[in-house]
């Protein structure tokens, strides 16, 4: 089983990136998924995340960031923009389904102002 984040770097406040995370060694449509920051000093977050009940977001990105899925590829992705010094932060993907829960290494973003 492996999730493997990619497309993180750093970017000038007000630019783009977009996150992918592949996954592999179980059945992807069946989960919920889900990428979460960790920002220095602080715990792990969730920023955005697709479940049977919909697409959530959480309030400091929402209208910046875009949660999407791939299935027939076992991809997800974060297209985040308008990006802040704030958004410094590791990312990881993360894939959830009842007590199984799978996680990326995770991916470097920062933001320089």
């Amino acid at each position: 089983v492996q999730l493997v984040e990619s497309g993180g770097g750093l970017v000038q406040a007000g630019g783009s990136l977009r996150l992918s995370c592949a996954a592999s060694g179980f059945t992807f449509d069946d989960y919920a998924i889900g990428w979460f920051r960790q920002r220095p000093g602080k715990s792990r977050e969730l920023v955005a995340g697709i479940t049977s009940a919909g697409t959530d977001y959480s309030d400091s990105v929402k209208g910046r960031f875009t949660i999407s899925r791939d299935n027939a590829k076992n991809l997800m992705y974060l297209q985040m923009n308008s990006l802040i010094p704030e958004d410094t932060a590791v990312y990881y993907c993360n894939a959830k389904l009842q007590r199984v829960d799978y996680w990326g290494q995770g991916t470097q973003v920062t933001v320089s102002s």
